[in-house]
């Protein structure tokens, strides 16, 4: 009986583990799918958009490399630089994010790198924090990761697959950030893909 019992117990503790490794969709609109699911590392949120975009894949590679214009679509970014273009396909930059009252602002470096293979371009973001001095009116961020995984779609369309985690630093409060956590990504994408059909399907 008590072996039943364990086993039970330790089905059920699996389940929920398992279910908690599930994406979550937490927002549908204009054909931007917004997941989350909860971090293995910490309480935060990791976060996952799924989305196609008018470009080439070109196209999207000469964008993301403009790093300078990342305020005209990335969300809350208030101003970002290249530190060092160790390649057109590894690059590392700063950037600034402005964040509402009474938060501290926060910055980021970001070493980026691009993988154009035949089947997928494979991109990393992910924060180098000690690259750069700290700065007394901003939060350095000390921990982020983004990855895009870019397929060929139909109708010359790119699938992007993208995955988010973060730890912003601070005192944020975390059910704050998880509140949150869908917004910016949406915003971003969303001008991101008005950007690129603007720019490009004339």
């Amino acid at each position: 009986m008590k072996k039943t019992i364990l086993f039970s117990l330790l089905l059920l503790a699996l389940s929920a583990a398992k279910a908690q490794d599930k994406w979550e969709l937490k927002r549908n609109e204009a054909g931007i799918e917004v997941f989350t699911k909860k971090s293995p590392i910490g309480n935060l949120k990791e976060l996952r958009v799924i989305c196609e975009l008018d470009a080439t894949k070109a196209q999207l590679i000469s964008t993301l490399q403009d790093i300078p214009n990342y305020n005209q679509w990335v969300f809350s970014n208030k101003k970002s630089v290249i530190l060092r273009a160790i390649s057109p396909q590894k690059i590392i930059y700063y950037t600034e994010s402005s964040l509402p009252w009474p938060i501290k602002d926060r910055d980021l470096v970001v070493e980026l790198d691009i993988d154009d293979t035949p089947d997928a371009l494979n991109i990393q973001a992910k924060s180098v924090p000690d690259y750069l001095p700290k700065k007394n009116k901003f939060i350095r961020v000390p921990y982020s990761l983004a990855t895009w995984k870019v397929t060929q779609a139909p109708n010359n369309k790119l699938k992007v697959d993208y995955t988010f985690s973060v730890d912003p630093g601070g005192s944020i409060p975390v059910w704050l950030v998880n509140a949150t956590l869908t917004i910016g990504p949406y915003n971003s994408f969303a001008k991101l893909r008005d950007m690129l059909r603007l720019k490009y399907q004339k």
